[in-house]
Protein backbone atom coordinates (compact mmCIF):
# COMPACT_ATOMS: atom_id res chain seq x y z
CA UNK A 1 0.00 0.00 0.00
CA UNK A 2 1.61 3.71 -0.88
CA UNK A 3 0.96 6.38 1.32
CA UNK A 4 2.99 9.17 -0.49
CA UNK A 5 2.57 12.60 1.05
CA UNK A 6 4.57 15.86 -0.57
CA UNK A 7 4.25 18.73 1.25
CA UNK A 8 5.14 22.79 -0.29
CA UNK A 9 4.25 21.28 -3.33
CA UNK A 10 3.52 24.38 -4.70
CA UNK A 11 1.27 23.94 -7.43
CA UNK A 12 -0.05 27.04 -8.61
CA UNK A 13 -3.55 28.22 -11.12
CA UNK A 14 -1.41 27.43 -14.92
CA UNK A 15 0.22 24.75 -14.08
CA UNK A 16 -0.21 20.74 -14.67
CA UNK A 17 0.46 17.77 -12.07
CA UNK A 18 1.92 14.71 -14.16
CA UNK A 19 1.28 11.61 -12.21
CA UNK A 20 2.74 8.52 -13.07
CA UNK A 21 1.71 5.12 -11.37
CA UNK A 22 1.54 1.40 -11.77
CA UNK A 23 -1.47 0.27 -10.01
CA UNK A 24 -0.71 -3.32 -8.09
CA UNK A 25 -2.44 -6.73 -9.49
CA UNK A 26 -5.63 -7.05 -7.73
CA UNK A 27 -5.50 -3.11 -6.56
CA UNK A 28 -8.98 -2.40 -5.41
CA UNK A 29 -8.41 1.51 -6.01
CA UNK A 30 -6.00 4.16 -5.67
CA UNK A 31 -6.58 8.15 -4.98
CA UNK A 32 -4.36 11.15 -5.52
CA UNK A 33 -5.32 14.09 -3.27
CA UNK A 34 -4.75 17.76 -3.76
CA UNK A 35 -5.05 20.24 -1.39
CA UNK A 36 -3.85 22.01 1.66
CA UNK A 37 -4.12 18.59 4.31
CA UNK A 38 -5.50 15.71 4.75
CA UNK A 39 -9.21 17.34 6.39
CA UNK A 40 -9.01 20.20 3.25
CA UNK A 41 -8.27 18.46 -0.15
CA UNK A 42 -9.65 20.20 -3.49
CA UNK A 43 -9.18 17.51 -5.61
CA UNK A 44 -9.81 13.76 -4.42
CA UNK A 45 -9.52 11.88 -7.87
CA UNK A 46 -10.50 8.07 -7.04
CA UNK A 47 -10.03 5.47 -9.66
CA UNK A 48 -11.98 2.48 -8.24
CA UNK A 49 -11.17 -1.06 -9.68
CA UNK A 50 -13.54 -2.55 -7.33
CA UNK A 51 -13.99 -0.21 -4.22
CA UNK A 52 -17.15 1.09 -2.43
CA UNK A 53 -19.85 -0.74 -4.44
CA UNK A 54 -18.06 0.98 -7.60
CA UNK A 55 -16.82 -1.31 -10.63
CA UNK A 56 -14.57 0.44 -13.02
CA UNK A 57 -15.60 3.72 -11.78
CA UNK A 58 -13.49 7.09 -10.98
CA UNK A 59 -14.67 9.14 -8.02
CA UNK A 60 -14.22 13.02 -7.44
CA UNK A 61 -14.81 14.76 -4.34
CA UNK A 62 -13.58 17.80 -2.21
CA UNK A 63 -12.94 17.78 1.54
CA UNK A 64 -13.44 20.63 3.79
CA UNK A 65 -13.04 20.88 6.81
CA UNK A 66 -12.77 16.98 6.95
CA UNK A 67 -16.32 16.86 5.50
CA UNK A 68 -16.87 15.31 2.24
CA UNK A 69 -18.55 17.24 -0.61
CA UNK A 70 -20.77 15.59 -3.23
CA UNK A 71 -19.30 12.66 -5.06
CA UNK A 72 -18.77 13.69 -8.91
CA UNK A 73 -18.79 9.59 -11.64
CA UNK A 74 -17.12 8.92 -14.39
CA UNK A 75 -17.68 6.26 -16.57
CA UNK A 76 -14.24 6.87 -18.88
CA UNK A 77 -11.38 3.81 -16.70
CA UNK A 78 -8.57 3.60 -18.63
CA UNK A 79 -6.73 1.99 -15.70
CA UNK A 80 -5.08 -1.45 -15.49
CA UNK A 81 -3.90 -3.19 -12.86
CA UNK A 82 -0.22 -3.66 -13.48
CA UNK A 83 -0.29 -1.67 -15.60
CA UNK A 84 1.56 2.26 -15.72
CA UNK A 85 -0.69 5.14 -16.08
CA UNK A 86 -0.50 8.56 -16.61
CA UNK A 87 -2.39 11.58 -15.18
CA UNK A 88 -2.16 15.12 -15.76
CA UNK A 89 -4.00 17.10 -13.74
CA UNK A 90 -3.78 21.21 -15.20
CA UNK A 91 -5.11 23.81 -12.09
CA UNK A 92 -7.35 26.20 -14.17
CA UNK A 93 -8.16 28.04 -11.14
CA UNK A 94 -11.77 27.85 -10.83
CA UNK A 95 -11.66 24.22 -12.09
CA UNK A 96 -9.52 21.38 -12.40
CA UNK A 97 -9.09 19.56 -15.94
CA UNK A 98 -7.73 15.93 -15.67
CA UNK A 99 -6.53 14.62 -18.46
CA UNK A 100 -6.50 10.54 -18.97
CA UNK A 101 -3.96 8.44 -20.88
CA UNK A 102 -7.11 7.50 -23.15
CA UNK A 103 -7.24 10.86 -24.10
CA UNK A 104 -10.64 11.58 -21.78
CA UNK A 105 -10.68 14.84 -20.11
CA UNK A 106 -12.97 15.34 -16.87
CA UNK A 107 -13.26 18.90 -15.66
CA UNK A 108 -14.21 19.10 -11.44
CA UNK A 109 -14.99 22.53 -9.71
CA UNK A 110 -11.96 23.45 -7.10
CA UNK A 111 -14.57 24.19 -4.22
CA UNK A 112 -11.60 25.31 -2.18
CA UNK A 113 -11.47 28.41 -4.21
CA UNK A 114 -7.64 28.64 -3.88
CA UNK A 115 -5.19 29.40 -6.32
CA UNK A 116 -2.01 27.18 -4.78
CA UNK A 117 -2.34 23.73 -2.91
CA UNK A 118 0.41 22.75 -1.28
CA UNK A 119 -0.27 19.67 -0.23
CA UNK A 120 0.17 16.25 -2.58
CA UNK A 121 -0.98 12.60 -1.81
CA UNK A 122 -1.39 9.09 -3.34
CA UNK A 123 -2.92 6.38 -1.64
CA UNK A 124 -3.92 2.93 -2.21
CA UNK A 125 -2.75 0.06 -4.00
CA UNK A 126 -0.67 2.12 -6.34
CA UNK A 127 3.11 2.02 -6.72
CA UNK A 128 4.64 6.26 -7.89
CA UNK A 129 7.00 6.41 -10.07
CA UNK A 130 6.86 9.87 -10.66
CA UNK A 131 5.44 13.28 -10.24
CA UNK A 132 5.99 16.27 -11.95
CA UNK A 133 5.06 20.11 -12.60
CA UNK A 134 5.47 22.38 -15.22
Amino acid sequence: MADVKVQNLAFRAGQTLKVKGKPKSGCSGFAINLGHSENDVALHFNPRFDAHGDLRTIVMNSRQGGAWGSEQRESSFPFQQGEEFKVYITHNNDSFEVKLSDGSVIHFPNRLGDDQFLYMQLEGEVQLVSIHIK
